[in-house]
């Protein structure tokens, strides 16, 4: 039988019922699909900050741009790292993201200092569902400051599920959850429901507002 055929379309048809993909390094060149019994996602109107991160985000302290560079940050998010030495992304999951990016379907918010990318992550729009990929910092929180305005962006144009794929202690700070596969894919159907355009700019007043309405942990 002749190997499917790997393509954008079918890489969505995949979200839409709750799976992923990921390669085991970047050398590997075949994928996998993952459909894990305990999802870690965030329901956006749960979406908590952490009391200093609220300050710092308050600070303005990058430029914060959508969609501008989003081969580069998928790069900047499979180099190595002093706590990662490989990655799964691999040459397949760089192209087949990057037309998605062209068709408007996989977006990246990106953190800038002195108009170089220090931060950032990437993902996958469908329905009012946001699959964050991957995230990157090159300089101190710059990838936390991007998922905050991830979830400005979110809330601002009425998305409702941050899928993170896993829970990770890193991420609890923000209200991840992790949900039995049965009750996310309530979740997801729910969110495939709705069609919310996905911003291409949040400004420093709109963040500052999603700020207020928050919760904030410690």
């Amino acid at each position: 039988m002749a190997e499917l055929e790997l393509t954008p379309e079918l890489l969505l048809s995949a979200y839409s019922i709750g799976l992923f993909p990921m390669a085991e390094s970047a050398d590997d060149p075949h994928l996998h699909w993952i459909d894990p019994d305990l999802r870690g996602a965030i329901e956006i109107s749960k979406f908590h900050v952490p009391r200093r991160l609220k300050k710092l985000v308050r600070r303005n302290p990058f430029s914060i741009r959508i969609n501008t560079a989003f081969r580069a940050t998928m790069e900047a998010c499979a180099e190595e790292t002093e706590t990662r030495s490989e990655t799964w992304i691999n040459e397949t999951i760089l192209d087949l993201y990057t037309q998605l990016h062209e068709q408007g379907q996989a977006h990246s918010v990106e953190c800038w200092l002195e108009d170089k990318l220090v931060g950032g992550l990437y993902g996958v729009s469908l329905g009012s569902a946001f699959f964050g990929e991957s995230m990157f910092s090159r300089v101190d929180n710059a990838s936390k400051v991007a998922l905050v305005a991830l979830s400005a962006l979110m809330t601002k144009t009425g998305f409702t599920l941050l899928d993170c794929q896993f829970w990770t202690e890193h991420l609890s700070q923000f209200g991840i959850q992790e949900i039995e596969r049965e009750s996310y894919q309530a979740l997801l159907h729910e969110a495939l429901d709705k069609r919310p355009q996905f911003a291409e700019e949040i400004t420093a007043s709109e963040l500052a507002e999603f700020l207020q309405s928050t919760t904030q942990t410690s």
